[in-house]
Order: C-alpha cells, then structure tokens, then sequence
C-alpha cells in the first residue's frame, strides 16, 4: 500500500533524509519513530504530496506521489502534528467543509460527516464552536477531518501530542479500531503508544533508517541474551556475589533495595544462549534467603530505541 525506496531530501547542504527505504502492507499500522531532527515530519510531507523528495521514489496505493499528487491525495487522510482547525465554526459544519475540499459529492456529504462523527463520537458536540472545545475533543476533529473522504490510507503525525491520559486512551483506541480497514503510519514520542498499537515499527536517526522490525523481533534482536527480575530477602553483597557464580550469568545489577527489611531488587542476565533461570532459585533456597520473585525480563520499547539511537 505505501513503497519508500531510497529517498533523499536536502535542504541545501544539510541532508534531512539520507536514502531512507521501507513499505507498508494494506490494512496495516506503522510505527515511525526517532528523535526530534531524525527526519519522521519530512517523510510524512513528502508521502503527502507536501513537497517533494530531492530523489528517490514513493508509491501510495499503487500511485506515485511525484507524478500523480491528485491521485495519492484523494486517496489519504492526515493529521499534521498541530492541527489546522477553524475555531469560529461548529464541528458539523467544519467537517461538511472538509468534505467538500477532499471531493466528497455533495451528495454524500451530510452522509459522510454524520459517520466520521459517530466515528469518532463527535455526535454530541456536533453543533459546538470548535473554540469551545478541549484539547481532546479537537484532536478527535482532526482525526475526522483525516477519515471525512473515507481513505485508505492515514498519516498520523503525533496525533495524541499534549493530551491527558485518559484522553491519549481514547484516540488511541480509535486508531486502533481503524486498522484492517485502513493502512496507517504513526508518528509519535510515546513509545508505549507504539507497543499497543502498531503491528511494525520503523526507527529512523539522523534521516536514515537503522531499524524495521515488530517490536517483539526487535527486543529480541537488541536484548540478546536472557534477563530475569530476581526479588531476595537476603544481604544484598552476599546476594549480588552469589548470583555472579552462577553458571551462565554473566552481570549481575541491584536495580532497587526496600528500607532496611534487607529485600531487594536484582537484574541477572545470561550469556547469550545460556538457560540460566533453573539455576537461580536453589542457589537462593540453599543459602536460606526468601525468593520472592523469579520472572523474565524484556528490554522495554524505549530501551531499544534508545540503545539503537546512541550506537547509531
């Protein structure tokens, strides 16, 4: 549904995207992240037809975004990082608006705004002043305003930026109801937003892309070898000393300590391709200390990115 291969954008001697090459499969949802700079704005312009690449090529359901713009823009819908809304119109009539700029027949327009709003229940301030609304219940016009022409594809640019929590739980859940039906790239800074969302990930420094993988494939790829959270009642040095002998460890940290009860928090990691988890618990029962917690450690999200970001 989306084809990026090797594109380029300079702005006169200063490379922003450095051959930058991925696809994205009908019906899916694509995480793109990197750090302020990397180059995710100006990927997501150029799929846009916003401007154009200084090379390479870029297809959006089966059209090419140099040479056929009119073609890709009937077929997307975006939502640019600050959303550009009318504060002086109601939400209705703001979308009716929206509609009729995107080529929806008239026709089918009352049709067409009355779905995006139950969509994304916006049915209840249907007839409010976009100013009067909050923060997000604005986002959830954008959104509408991106799905009014009903697209395949949707380019999301942190679509959930400065919104509380509970309301970052509702547009996620929209999005995440859109996938299957439509194929949509996530741009966002709130990594766990990513790990429950998106199906895939790209990762993206410096205008390269230095990782494309499922989060799963690519906690394994980074982790490597197993860790695993230990919770001991027992002296913390005689702790940390005894769980560096085991077999197959290979560093052993002290994550966190509880008051002065003596219970504390310990991070093992293995070799790599060493089953080191049968070997913790008798170790710990035979010096007499309590165990209180065994379990597997993955490397979170934002632990990958970060690990990749500064190697890259």
């Amino acid at each position: 549904m989306i084809e990026v291969e090797n594109l380029t954008k300079y702005y006169g001697n200063y490379y922003a995207l450095k051959g930058v090459t991925f696809s994205v499969a009908k019906g899916e949802i694509l995480g793109f992240l990197g750090p302020n700079g990397a180059g995710k704005t100006t990927t997501m312009r150029i799929l846009t037809c916003f401007f154009p690449a200084t090379g390479g090529k870029a297809r959006v359901a089966g059209f090419d975004v140099f040479e056929e713009p009119l073609e890709v823009r009937k077929r997307i819908g975006y939502l640019p990082e600050n959303v550009p809304l009318y504060k002086d119109i109601t939400v209705e009539d703001y979308l009716e608006f929206a509609a009729g700029i995107k080529g929806v027949a008239r026709r089918d327009v009352k049709n067409a705004v009355t779905k995006v709003m139950d969509e994304c229940v916006l049915t209840d301030v249907a007839y409010k002043f976009i100013g009067e609304l909050s923060k997000g219940y604005r986002q959830r016009v954008g959104l509408a305003q991106a799905l009014v022409n009903d697209p395949e594809v949707l380019i999301l640019d942190e679509p959930t930026i400065g919104l509380d929590p509970r309301q970052i739980i509702e547009i996620r859940k929209l999005i995440k109801n859109l996938a299957g039906r439509r194929t949509i790239i996530l741009s966002t800074h709130i990594l766990p937003e990513v790990s429950m969302t998106c199906q895939r990930v790209v990762i993206i420094n410096e205008g390269k892309v230095i990782a494309v993988d499922t989060p799963q494939n690519l906690t394994a790829k980074v982790q490597g070898a197993s860790r695993f959270l230990v919770k001991i009642d027992g002296p913390s040095q005689d702790v940390m000393k005894e769980l560096r002998a085991i077999n197959g460890v290979e560093r052993v940290t002290r994550r966190d300590e509880y008051g002065n009860n003596g219970v504390g928090e310990y991070v093992v990691e293995a070799i790599k391709d060493r089953d080191i988890k049968r070997n913790i618990a008798p170790v710990i029962v035979n010096k007499g200390w309590a165990l209180l917690e065994l379990r597997p450690q993955e490397m979170s999200l934002e632990d990958i990115f970060v690990k990749l970001v500064t190697k890259e």
